[in-house]
């Protein structure tokens, strides 16, 4: 009988999860993302055949800075959601382009959303959003001290306000209310990581 309580000592062998894939077959091809069907076989001989969303790599920009009073600031967006069909508070964020680097599409995002041009940026990491379902990933990056150097340069069907709010605000609203996209809470994580090796991210200075 297995034990639930035993403990993860790091190195556990997973060969025997492995399912062997089969054949693919592309079943929808949509502007967004497309839709294929994948048979797979276990190791104990069970097969199946299993969807795959084939989308593209996505980025989110997590933009900082340090207002005149010393209280760390995070670069925001309100805009319409239509998958919730609501308006949802979010970093900016947007999809790698074929053939395009996700850094690269991370400073052009940062740029076309809100303007805001150079800064220190730091990679925080990039996971796979749903692996459930999804072959794609998601990058996270922190852009810090960015410039305002132009005006939005924005897709034909975007429409969204940016501003800025306190990290002490987003890291206590995140999660609720208008703050319900579930990526950018997996990009806050990735920011309070990188806040415990850097505290003065969420810190505020006091003024001499």
């Amino acid at each position: 009988m297995f034990d639930p309580f035993s403990q993860d000592q790091g190195s556990k062998e997973t060969k025997h999860l492995v399912w062997k894939s089969g054949q693919r077959q592309l079943v929808f091809e949509g502007p967004i993302f497309d839709i294929c069907t994948v048979h797979r076989t276990s190791t104990d001989g069970r097969s199946s055949s299993f969807i795959e969303v084939d989308a593209p790599n996505w980025v989110t920009i997590i933009p900082w800075y340090r207002d005149e009073h010393g209280v760390p600031m995070m670069v925001m967006e309100d805009q319409f959601r239509h998958g919730s069909n609501t308006v949802t508070r979010e970093f900016p964020a947007g999809v790698v382009e074929e053939g395009e680097n996700p850094l690269d599409a991370a400073l052009r995002e940062l740029r076309e959303e809100t303007g805001l041009v150079g800064g220190k940026v730091t990679a925080l990491g990039n996971v796979n959003p749903n692996s459930a379902f999804m072959n794609n990933r998601s990058y996270f990056y922190l852009v810090e001290g960015a410039e305002h150097v132009t005006g939005q340069e924005l897709d034909p069907n975007e429409q969204l306000d940016v501003f800025s709010v306190p990290v002490s605000q987003v890291v206590a609203d995140m999660g609720t209310g208008i703050y319900d996209n579930g990526i950018m809470m997996i990009a806050l994580g990735f920011f309070l990581r990188e806040a415990q090796k850097r505290p003065e991210l969420v810190t505020t200075l006091e003024k001499e």
